[in-house]
This record gives C-alpha cells, structure tokens and sequence, in this order.
C-alpha cells in the first residue's frame, strides 16, 4: 500500500469524514521522482465540532503517528461540515522554492 493510500485508509477509518482529499504534493519539491514526502490533506467530519484547530491537528498527528516518522510534511486543512459549506476547496499550496 502506498503512503497516499495509508494516509487516506488511516483518516477515512478513524474520523469518517464527509470530504476527504489526500494529495501527494512531492512533486512541488525537490525529490526524486515517485517520491512519497510531501502531502495534503483536507478532511471535513463532524469529529471536529468544537474543536479548535490546534486539537483538530492533533487528532491527525496522533492517528498518522506511524506515517509521520516517514514523510517529511503534512499540510493540514481541517473542517466541520458547515465550514466546508462556505467554502468547499482548499487553499492552494504553493511550489517550494526551488522545487520547479
């Protein structure tokens, strides 16, 4: 199972989310081709009613703890339903300098 795949079965199981993406955003760095570093993920569930970021965060780091001691970034974009409503899409993330 690829990395994307772990990372999305890991959040998909544990919050049930509404809305998930998990991207693979490597290619905006300067890594080998194929690699698995870099990724994205926006999650919408009703898991994170009440919660501040920083907890919503958290949770994630805490399911991801095994993932994260292999890949080198996670950006992180985190939503209740209603949220999403308002904006449904997250921002973009912009190519590391250097990484074109």
């Amino acid at each position: 199972m690829s990395m994307l795949e772990q990372i999305r079965h890991q959040l998909q199981s544990s919050l049930e989310p509404s809305h998930l993406e998990v991207v693979n955003e490597s290619y905006k760095h300067r890594v080998e081709p194929g690699s698995e570093s870099h990724f994205k993920a926006v999650v919408v569930t009703d898991a994170f009613e009440g919660l501040r970021t920083i907890k919503r965060h958290q949770q994630i780091y805490a399911l991801l703890q095994q993932e994260m001691t292999l890949i080198h970034a996670l950006a992180l974009h985190t939503y209740t339903p209603s949220e999403w409503a308002q904006r449904e899409a997250a921002p973009q993330t912009p190519n590391c300098m250097g990484g074109e």
